[in-house]
């Protein structure tokens, strides 16, 4: 059996302050036998203050996320923490040239992976290079996809992880609501909505288990959903935050589940890709 967790948390720029909130989740985590954590996308250094292509970095003057170093500090720290968890981190990284809105899987040996985001919603990619890498990576946990936010609207993405052999895919978020028509009650809210159906949607048509992660409260113009969850490879909900801070810790066999899901209908199996659209939809 396996304990798995995703994390619906509030960061900010605070980067000392992220760490020290990071280290209290994961000594939560271990305590209940976690050994997978997702922890939510921009954790370290905070996400974007608005999506606005004329102003990406933020509002009122925000310079946006800290660059940071794959080999720096602040995830020899996370590392450090972890022991002989897997811990999926979000931060911006560069590589001297660009930066990347990046999820990185670490244990305490070190980085196992790193998933730089491949799909940039709104003003994005003002501030951020896209990724142009989907690859799974072994970890303790099992092999290992990630996935950042607006890469869970993507059927293409999930799909060539779990093509890869991904077993689990964590999928860590800034989500927020919606712009427009926002609802009261966030639970409410029609990108809500959204987020949780993407999440089931994907982890059923892979027969995968998916760990979604999210922020929560506001952030600059940005209200964060919550709803971090984990879900079975038919796309069952096994556990869920809401809108608050908290852990969706769930245990099972991740092995046997995917055999039972797999094991009448395969979706990878009895994929038919010769006969899929190869090239672009005219007015794509």
């Amino acid at each position: 059996m396996s304990v798995l967790a995703a994390l619906a948390g509030w960061f900010g720029r605070d980067v000392e302050a992220n760490l020290a909130r990071i280290d209290a989740v994961v000594e939560e985590a271990r305590s209940r036998g976690v050994e997978l954590l997702a922890l939510p996308e921009a954790c370290l250094g905070g996400y974007l203050a608005a999506l606005d292509s004329t102003d990406a970095a933020g509002a009122d003057g925000d310079e946006g996320p800290p660059v940071m170093d794959i080999d720096g500090p602040e995830l020899s720290r996370v590392a450090r923490a972890a022991r002989d968890m897997t811990v999926v981190v979000g931060l911006c990284e560069s590589d001297g040239t660009d930066r990347y809105n990046s999820a990185v899987a670490v244990t305490g040996d070190g980085v196992l992976g790193v998933h730089r985001k491949v799909h940039q919603p709104l003003g994005e990619g003002a501030f951020y290079a896209a990724g142009d890498v989907l690859a799974a990576v072994d970890s303790p946990a099992g092999r290992l996809g990630m996935l950042i936010c607006y890469d869970k609207g993507f059927p293409e993405a999930a799909r060539t992880l779990a093509l890869d052999g991904a077993d689990v895919i964590t999928c860590i978020s800034a989500w927020p609501a919606s712009r427009t028509a926002t609802a009261a009650d966030l639970d409410d809210d029609r990108w809500t909505h959204r987020f949780d159906l993407f999440d089931r949607v994907r982890a059923l048509e892979n027969q995968v288990v998916w760990v979604a992660s999210n922020q929560t409260g506001t952030f600059g113009t940005l209200r964060f959903v919550g709803h971090a969850k984990v879900v079975g490879p038919g796309g069952e909900v096994l556990a869920v935050t809401g809108v608050d801070d908290a852990l969706a810790v769930a245990e099972l066999d991740v092995p046997d589940a995917i055999a039972t899901a797999r094991r009448s209908m395969s979706y990878l199996r009895d994929r038919r890709p010769e006969v899929y659209l190869a090239t672009e939809p005219s007015g794509a």
